[in-house]
């Protein structure tokens, strides 16, 4: 047998020393001389027009260097790009949709000045109806989010069809089982919020030293943003303190560059929790209804499965969450016929995208809780149903994948072993 240097040891960490030594170099510990801090003028409504956005005083405040508003914003559109969907603005300028869009921000020599002159900005706005459900989004009459991209709050219809779909695809089945299941919206919550830093180089170039796992992909978004060759713009990672998908998008990156070019001096920009709360996306919250069929041996032979995922403010990786949702969402199990419909609808409320999972825990949590309502009604162990179930050596997944499965099995009947171990979990009641 092959001897492997790397597959199959124990790596140690290299940033390990550091960590535990406190010598780790944060986004919150970036100093340099000579730099202003940021703070932003934050939406007082969920959904408004916009009518007015006055600076004035907030530019004659002590310490205070720059302002800028959506006009500093060469490309003001953000948003899913991977979709051709630019729904959100890098700084709110005809409407807001949300408590988290940023309207203005300000560059000051200390952060308690930047704060002061954020909240000194003044905007008048003209409220709009806000929609803070799915089914508030989808009523009749229901104010429509951004008309300018869907003709409803309906942003994206996603279906697998596999098998029988019919109206007879429960034919054959001794019990049917309907159950909904809901989720709640989920913050990242890392230890460390959003933090950036911008600096300008001698040659004009922009180095921006963000919070992300991903700098590769914040270049394509912040040339177009910033409308500058990705020659001139340079994106580092300083030690991340948390991240499980919450900073995979642009938020305060291009606030802080347009901030130091318009100064010519380095601008930081820390988010504190409540903005953290506040702005970043979330795990997206879900309504999912299962309708099972089943023999008497436990045999699924059926299962539809409609979801409806809140989108929040903006689409952000919501199509691509439920895509991941919607083609697991009948889990390593072996079903000849599967519906599955999901919908992603826009409300007033926090922007759902990525987090660890991507649309997974949603649906696994529904699936499998409709598994255990169907043992119970069957008088099996929810094990057996399960084991009767599962992928053999080789399983295909609604959308058609082929999944080498009998690792998943193996594993499966490792952990009931483990489970039922008494001499790790005590006498089992």
């Amino acid at each position: 047998m092959k001897s492997y240097n790397t597959i199959g040891k124990s790596i140690p960490r290299l940033d390990a020393p550091l960590q535990v030594t406190g010598r780790l170099v944060y986004g919150e510990d970036m100093y340099r001389p000579n730099m202003l801090y940021a703070a932003a003028k934050y939406s007082d409504h969920m959904h408004a027009k916009i009518l007015r956005i006055d600076t004035a005083k907030a530019e004659k405040m002590p310490g205070v260097r720059a302002v800028i508003t959506h006009r500093d914003v060469p490309v003001n559109r953000n948003g899913s790009g991977i979709y051709g969907v630019f729904d959100q603005p890098v700084l709110a300028d005809t409407k807001v949709c949300y408590r988290g869009d940023a309207i203005a921000v300000v560059a000051a020599e200390t952060k308690e000045q930047a704060r002061a002159a954020a909240e000194a900005v003044c905007v008048e706005y003209e409220p709009l109806k806000a929609v803070f459900t799915v089914e508030e989004a989808l009523a009749p009459g229901a104010p429509v989010l951004h008309p300018e991209w869907f003709e409803s709050n309906l942003s994206h219809h996603q279906k697998i069809r596999f098998g029988d779909t019919s109206e007879h695809m429960f034919d054959g089945c001794d019990l049917v089982l309907e159950n909904t299941f809901t989720t709640q919206k989920v913050d990242h919550a890392p230890i460390e919020p959003h933090v950036a830093l911008a600096e300008i180089e001698p040659d004009g170039q922009i180095v921006i030293t963000t919070s992300t796992s991903r700098p590769f992909n914040y270049i394509g978004v912040l040339t177009n943003i910033l409308q500058m060759p990705a020659t001139m713009l340079r994106i580092r990672s300083a030690a991340v303190g948390g991240a499980f998908g919450g900073k995979n998008e642009v938020t305060l990156e291009p606030w802080v560059a347009l901030l130091a070019k318009k100064t010519g001096r380095p601008v930081k920009m820390v988010f504190s929790r409540e903005e953290d709360l506040n702005t970043s996306t979330v795990r997206h919250s879900y309504k999912m209804t299962y309708r099972t069929g089943v023999t008497r041996e436990g045999r699924i032979l059926a299962n539809a499965v409609t979801i409806w995922a809140d989108s929040g403010a903006y689409l952000g990786l919501g199509s691509s969450t439920m895509l991941k949702a919607i083609v697991h969402a009948c889990g390593p199990y072996a079903i000849a016929n599967v519906r599955a419909d999901a919908y992603l609808v826009y409300t007033n409320t926090l922007i759902g995208s990525s987090m660890r999972g991507m649309g997974v825990p949603q649906v696994c949590f529904a699936l499998e809780s409709q598994l255990d309502a169907l043992a119970y009604r069957l008088g099996m162990e929810p094990e057996e149903l399960r084991r009767r179930n599962l992928f053999s050596d080789t399983g295909h997944l609604p959308n058609g994948q082929v999944i080498p499965s009998s690792a998943a099995r193996a594993t499966y009947e490792r952990a009931w072993e483990l489970f039922r171990d008494e001499s790790i979990w005590g006498k089992q009641r």
